[in-house]
């Protein structure tokens, strides 16, 4: 089959650092790419042919996009979908369907979703103000609390261990879901194209930063036993297909202490749980990802060694424009492999890059993240 070049032209909703990591497999295909964001030069925009600067809400920004887009695809869950439904339905291409992203955007529905398709998942129970107090202690503590809509890289997600936590609660609509004690939490991803074509990575391992709630490092593959993770495969897959979409999936999982495998959530684009796949797979959730949007045949997905990915994140009491400390000493070590985000101001705690390192053996790669940690800093150029 002949196709004229360039390939295509891909829309993405949002210019964050998941659309920057596609813009390599676009170049290698020769897509053009055009990204919507609020902020003038995202990050993605850096690395696009173009970007429309609007709201990933405004009803003429996305058009826009979809104007000069044969597929169109996602950055992040936080938009417009209404609008984008409403395009889809006019014939615009969209991978994944925006109507399953608008079921994703809301985690209570998310979670009526699997109990109506048979997915596991933890006990959960709608708040309905102002009598929540009564139904929480109902549901019995500790609990998770969780925003029905918003919550994004740690935010919107409250653990109530007592009553004592009532007061900290989260405001607006939320519901509650069961605490798994002592879960190792694992992520899978999944990409699936129109064909029904379906391929799966290895269970990653997420360990998770208690005070900013979001995760620390991954490990792949998984420190779980084998039939655990082919129990994480196997749900990983029913999950996706649940959604009947094609695109790229995250399902994040928890394992309880008693090898029970429960669905947390699942995003529908690329996750920091796959950025790994850069280095350290035959093919990277990016190329799959653009693969999906194309309708071509899947990438293999094997790992080709054991991998560590380290979330970089803004040192506390800085901000401003970034500085990187320790890139030269970091840049000399073999099988260490650092990507930027290209965010113009720094922050506590926000995501600036990562790095993946590659090795034989888990306790070798956390030995080797450690001593990074002692060299390695982002932070803005002002003290706070």
């Amino acid at each position: 089959m002949t196709h004229p070049l360039p390939l295509a032209r891909l829309g993405i909703v949002g210019g964050g650092q998941l659309a920057r990591m596609l813009a390599p497999a676009c170049h290698a295909y020769q897509v053009e790419l055009n990204i919507l964001d609020p902020l003038d030069q995202s990050p993605a925009a850096q690395a696009a042919n173009g970007q429309i600067v609007g709201s990933l809400h405004d009803a003429d920004a996305l058009s826009a996009l979809c104007a000069v887009s044969d597929v169109v695809t996602f950055d992040l869950e936080n938009v417009g979908a209404d609008m984008l439904v409403t395009l889809a339905n006019q014939g615009v291409r969209m991978v994944p369907d925006p109507a399953t992203v608008q079921l994703i955007q809301n985690k209570l529905e998310q979670k009526r979703h699997y109990k109506a398709h048979d997915i596991p998942t933890t006990a959960f129970e709608a708040l309905d103000e102002p009598h929540a107090l009564s139904q929480v202690e109902r549901f019995g503590w500790p609990c998770v609390q969780k925003a029905n809509t918003g919550g994004y890289d740690g935010r919107g997600v409250h653990i109530l261990h007592s009553s004592a936590d009532w007061p900290n609660r989260l405001l607006g609509p939320s519901f509650v879901e069961a605490y798994v004690p002592h879960a190792t939490e694992l992520a899978v991803m999944v990409a699936t194209r129109a064909s029904g074509e379906m391929v799966v990575y290895d269970p990653v391992e997420m360990v998770v930063d208690p005070e900013l709630n979001l995760l620390d490092y991954l490990i792949a593959p998984a420190r779980v036993p084998a039939e655990i993770a082919r129990e994480a495969v196997q749900l990983a897959r029913k999950t996706v297909a649940s959604f009947g979409t094609p695109g790229l999936f995250g399902v994040e999982l928890f394992v309880s202490a008693d090898g029970d495998l429960w669905v947390n959530e699942v995003a529908p684009r690329a996750h920091n749980s796959g950025h790994h796949t850069i280095e350290a797979c035959v093919t990277s959730q990016f190329e799959n990802q653009l693969r999906a949007c194309l309708d071509l045949p899947l990438g293999q997905t094997d790992l080709r060694a054991h991998a560590l990915t380290m979330n970089l994140v803004g040192a506390d009491g800085f901000e401003g424009r970034p500085v990187i400390e320790g890139l030269k000493w970091v840049s000399g070590l073999p099988d260490v492999h650092v990507h930027l985000y290209g965010k113009a101001s720094c922050r506590p705690g926000r995501k600036m890059g990562h790095l993946t390192l590659l090795g034989q053996d888990h306790s070798g790669l956390i030995e080797r993240a450690n001593q990074i940690r002692e060299q390695l800093f982002i932070r803005g150029e002002q003290a706070i």
